[in-house]
């Protein structure tokens, strides 16, 4: 079998629109939480969300018909994947184009082309759709664009499974590196969603906070919790064998060590409130991983501030790790990004990577009241200096799907 290491991070988010700028946010306690601005949202029961600013695509494209051709999602994913790429050289060094791969998902796709080319066709008639409708629209066409962009010809692949989407997409490419598939794949996620129609299918599902105060909006195991706050962007990882970047003298971040992957069979939308499927994701990781119980370990909670999820979550990780569970350094970054959905997987992988490398533990934000259910470690306003041995991520779907990963240190 062979090691799988990190050798390259970019990221979009509603706190900064690359590693540095999202890294020093997410110590300093920011909110990307406010009022929404992307549209008139005076219509809806919602008023806030976590809105991508000051995005300039023009940064990532070369012609401005690619851009016109690119429904946003596309576009956020191309950005944190030349991020990505970047950082890591890996196309500055001898590379074997077909064993090169791109796994980046996304759960809902170009909603917004959806829309407005639908808008097209009820005032306009159908010849004025776009030829562009469906390959903008199609969830696939992330990874699909990227691939073209740096000749990935290895194995190629978008994954949707909600929410839980690009931390799977990241653990099956540390599985196709490891059993020998390829040599490195471009891994993780993207979602531009924020716009009324999915605001009021989630309103009318009562997933998303109702609050008017920003710092009441995305606030996880707090007592005060009442839905989670729509973000959006992306984050990309590119993952390595680990001899292939050794060669190549490439900067190593980190080493995935464990995955899990499991389904509740419980739900469309309601997680299993015993946390069944989450407590056989995690522990899968965990043991592929070999955390001891003397390991120090940070743990990215999904922890969507939904009443249901943030006390399964919490009895999931107490079942998982017994009475070491109140040592273990919880935090949901999501207090501050909002949840990006098919994106936060892998911009919550990152945050892991980072609080690994830097010894930091970024905050749960705006905590104020505990609750009896949720009562473990969770890093509440203020990070935290402390070396950790392991980082763990988990992220839970829609549908029941249940995905977490495992990083530790190189040594």
């Amino acid at each position: 079998m062979c090691r799988v290491v990190v050798t390259g991070m970019g990221v979009i988010s509603p706190v900064g629109n690359d590693i540095d700028t999202f890294w020093e946010s997410l110590k300093a306690g920011k909110c990307g939480v406010d009022k929404i601005k992307r549209f008139d949202a005076s219509g809806l029961k919602v008023s806030l969300d976590a809105e991508v600013k000051e995005f300039e695509p023009k940064k990532y494209y070369d012609t401005v018909q690619e851009i016109r051709k690119s429904d946003l999602f596309m576009q956020y994913a191309m950005a944190a994947a030349r991020q990505a790429v970047e950082q890591s050289g890996i196309l500055e060094s001898e590379l074997d184009k077909e064993r090169f791969g791109v796994y980046i998902g996304s759960g809902i796709g170009g909603i917004n082309t959806t829309i407005r080319e639908t808008r097209k066709l009820d005032e306009k008639g159908p010849e004025m759709v776009s030829p562009f409708f469906v390959p903008m629209m199609i969830s696939n066409m992330a990874a699909g664009a990227v691939s073209i962009k740096f000749g990935a010809k290895g194995p190629t692949l978008p994954i949707v499974t909600a929410c839980a989407t690009s931390t799977h997409t990241i653990g099956e490419a540390y599985r196709v590196i490891k059993h020998g598939y390829a040599d490195a794949i471009i891994a993780g996620g993207s979602e531009a969603s924020i716009n009324e129609l999915a605001m009021a299918g989630f309103i009318n599902c009562q997933a998303l906070n109702l609050s008017e105060d920003p710092s009441e909006g995305s606030i996880p195991f707090d007592k005060r919790r009442g839905g989670f706050v729509m973000g959006e962007g992306a984050g990309i990882l590119i993952l390595e064998e680990y001899e292939h970047a050794k060669k190549r003298g490439a900067k190593i971040y980190a080493e995935v060590v464990g995955y899990g992957n499991t389904s509740d069979a419980y739900h469309i939308t309601a997680p299993d409130p015993e946390g069944d499927g989450a407590v056989r994701a995690i522990q899968a990781a965990v043991n592929e991983a070999k955390v001891s119980d003397s390991d120090e370990i940070y743990f990215n909670a999904h922890g969507t501030g939904t009443h249901l999820n943030d006390a399964m979550e919490t009895k999931a990780i107490k079942k998982v790790f017994g009475k070491k569970a109140y040592d273990i350094h919880i935090s949901s970054t999501k207090s501050m990004t909002g949840h990006m959905m098919g994106a936060t997987g892998a911009v919550e992988a990152i945050a892991s990577v980072l609080a690994l490398n830097d010894g930091i533990i970024p905050p749960t934000i705006n905590y104020k009241e505990k609750d009896e259910e949720c009562d473990l470690n969770y890093t509440v306003n203020k990070a935290e200096e402390v070396a950790v041995d392991y980082a763990i991520s988990t992220s839970l779907g829609f549908g029941g799907h249940n995905a977490c990963i495992a990083f530790k240190k190189v040594n």
